[in-house]
């Protein structure tokens, strides 16, 4: 398969470098849904943190599918904290709030992946990583947003695990491509098995 038939579906720098280092042949392009519509309606439905996240991934797939046979992946992460649902920062002193919150706490990040083609969804899998802060000073904090500055805001947890993001955690159980947004792994086994990479 030539990388014109594969597709991501996201705008998101970090989720085409973790597919370009591992030699995955694609083309991207920007699926343009409506995430918060979309999250406002599985809030409603009473839907689980894991199904929220592989239908936005899902939607993601679909709005960039066609007929034409492209194989299109769409990835989508979430992050909860108990029973409550964070979304990237809006602004610094959000950035602030949240991390606050996570201090000396334990919140999931749930990234999912599919696969459309011919306008359905041909796989899927769901990636869970638990990741336990350590208690952070308010001192800690403050150095770190001023260091780091409005990047973070680009990220659900204001942070950047390759970066000093990593500083803020005691331990991390899960994949480190889940923390990405794009578990890789699982991804790349079913490209092998579709014979879109060499076995």
């Amino acid at each position: 398969m030539s990388a014109s038939r594969l597709i991501l579906a996201s705008k998101s720098r970090a989720r085409r470098m973790v597919l370009e280092n591992a030699g995955v042949p694609f083309d991207w392009r920007d699926a343009g849904i409506d995430e918060n519509r979309i999250k406002q309606e599985s809030l409603k439905a009473g839907r689980i943190p894991e199904d929220l996240a592989l239908q936005l991934a899902a939607a993601k797939a679909m709005a960039a599918a066609s007929s034409s046979g492209t194989l299109v992946i769409g990835c989508d992460q979430v992050l909860a904290l108990g029973n409550t649902l964070f979304d990237k920062p809006a602004d610094m002193d959000a950035a602030r709030d949240h991390l606050k919150k996570f201090s000396g706490r334990t919140h999931r990040l749930i990234s999912a992946v599919c696969l459309a083609e011919h306008g359905a969804v041909v796989w899927s899998h769901v990636s869970i990583a638990n990741m336990h802060v350590r208690e952070l000073s308010n001192r800690f904090i403050e150095t770190y947003l001023d260091r780091e500055g409005e990047r973070i805001l680009s990220s659900v947890g204001a942070y950047l695990l390759e970066g000093r993001g990593a500083q803020l955690f005691e331990r991390i159980d899960g994949d480190y491509f889940t923390v990405l947004g794009l578990p890789l792994l699982p991804l790349l086994e079913e490209l092998r098995k579709r014979g879109i990479l060499p076995a």
